[in-house]
């Protein structure tokens, strides 16, 4: 490593980690004290950051984790410098004694990978982002401009999200994220990149790089890269389907030949555990205001809601909350989740949707019958008939389910969780506050 950062004049090296929220947290080191930093980490204020420590136990230390260093060879001036090149590397957080700080998101994960693996599993996941491109972002609330009109798989003419994506997925290349698709969505303005399934650990990290990277090439391109999950009312919002699958060595856990529907008794058990405990941690896979405007969007002329806010599984359903894919390999065999926001914090969803499914394994859920209908043309009646819970349809909801679960809490730790509660709730009075401009349009000038 420090050869490479000699060899390639590399004059920075970024460290990063995440509050509790997912917002990624910074420190450049020369290569010079890059011995000094994998020795004693790197010293800092922990009660500076959401959610990490209070005043008087502050003293925090990030620790570089060497595993995770990539040279970033487009950052030296800008993506097309040919000046001198950057690297990061992701730390973990430590406390003064050198023992894993509880409220490190990273070491959450970890924490749950390790629960996993001591059952003979290891957990892969492989996101679909979507996110959108805007030509503004104005400071006072009003509606941004989509960079193009296109819509799904459209082939747009717009030079600037067709060369974004090209770019985008160049970038992640480059840094050695796996890119396995790429294409503009159903929104104008709406793009999608798929990353390679990994390891979850690997992919909390490449899911973090990757929001760095899109931003930072949508302002190359004079543009804005969002991941704010509803935008626009009047589209659909942005999610992060994630394909999930468990393997015990080199064996796909999730696969059973002789099943009607391949899916062994592992697979099954997993996916209950994911509907049984959805209510429970949907605020942290969906922990914004927002979030709720996706997951309960108006009805759109001439679209189908696929937004997954009804708790069942199915095979080829796209308004299920989980979805059975069709593969073809026995390595293949997975899950998808459809309910994840593009913008939650990638180490906390993780973790709960592991701690999930390792609960239906541990305890033996029985999986329900599927569904085959598209769940939002159904009645209230029909889908009580059938036993398909809402999820919760606010954050304040949200958080009250949450708040109640010894299962989230166990997965987080006491320190994330009455943090992450505190913090959400500080967000939805805030919001509940407000006057908005629907209710100026509606009142102002009638009462």
């Amino acid at each position: 490593m420090l050869r490479t950062l000699e060899e390639r004049d590399i004059r920075f090296v970024r460290l990063w980690f995440t509050d509790v929220l997912g917002t990624l947290k910074s420190v450049s080191v020369a290569p010079a004290e890059l011995e000094a930093a994998f020795d004693e980490g790197i010293g800092f204020d922990g009660s500076a950051i959401e959610g990490f420590a209070r005043v008087f136990e502050s003293d925090m230390v990030a620790m570089p984790d060497p595993t995770t260093f990539q040279v970033f060879p487009f950052e030296g001036g800008g993506l097309h410098s040919a000046g001198p090149e950057s690297a990061r590397m992701f730390c973990d957080i430590l406390q003064p004694d050198g023992s894993a700080s509880w409220a490190d998101p990273r070491h959450v994960l970890r924490r749950a990978l390790s629960k996993a693996a001591e059952k003979g599993f290891t957990f892969y996941t492989h996101p679909e982002i979507e996110f959108f491109l805007l030509s503004d972002v104005p400071h006072d609330g009003e509606v941004p401009t989509p960079v193009d009109s296109g819509g799904y798989f459209d082939h747009t003419t717009h030079a600037v999200a067709r060369d974004f994506r090209r770019q985008a997925v160049l970038s992640l290349e480059r840094i050695g994220i796996s890119v396995e698709f790429s294409h503009h969505e159903v929104a104008p303005g709406q793009q999608e990149i798929d990353l390679r399934y990994a390891d979850a650990l690997t992919m909390a990290d490449n899911i973090m790089t990757f929001r760095h990277v899109v931003k930072e090439v949508a302002l190359s391109h004079g543009v804005h890269a969002t991941f704010m999950p509803k935008p626009f009312t009047d589209q659909p919002g942005s999610g992060m389907h994630t394909h999930l699958s468990l393997f015990e060595g080199e064996r796909n856990a999730f696969h059973d030949p002789g099943d009607p529907t391949k899916l062994s008794k592992v697979g099954k058990a997993f996916i209950a555990g994911l509907l049984v405990h959805a209510r429970e941690y949907t605020a942290i896979t969906n922990q914004w205001v927002n979030s709720y405007k996706r997951l309960f969007p108006q009805a759109l002329p001439d679209r189908i809601t696929e937004s997954p806010a009804y708790v069942c599984w199915g095979h080829l359903n796209r308004s299920a909350l989980v979805r059975v894919p069709a593969y073809g390999k026995p390595n293949s065999a997975r899950v998808e989740i459809r309910s994840l926001d593009s913008a939650c914090n990638p180490y906390l969803t993780f973790a709960v949707l592991l701690g999930a499914g390792m609960k239906g394994i541990e305890e033996g859920y029985e999986l329900p019958p599927g569904a085959e209908d598209d769940v939002w043309a159904l009645s209230d009646a029909e889908r009580r008939a059938m036993g398909y819970q809402t999820l919760p349809e606010n954050l304040s909801e949200a958080i009250d389910v949450l708040a109640k679960s010894e299962f989230v809490a166990e997965v987080l730790g006491e320190h994330v969780f009455d943090f992450f509660i505190r913090n959400k709730r500080t967000e939805w009075e805030e919001y509940r506050r407000e006057v908005t401009p629907f209710e100026r349009r509606r009142y102002l000038r009638s009462l």
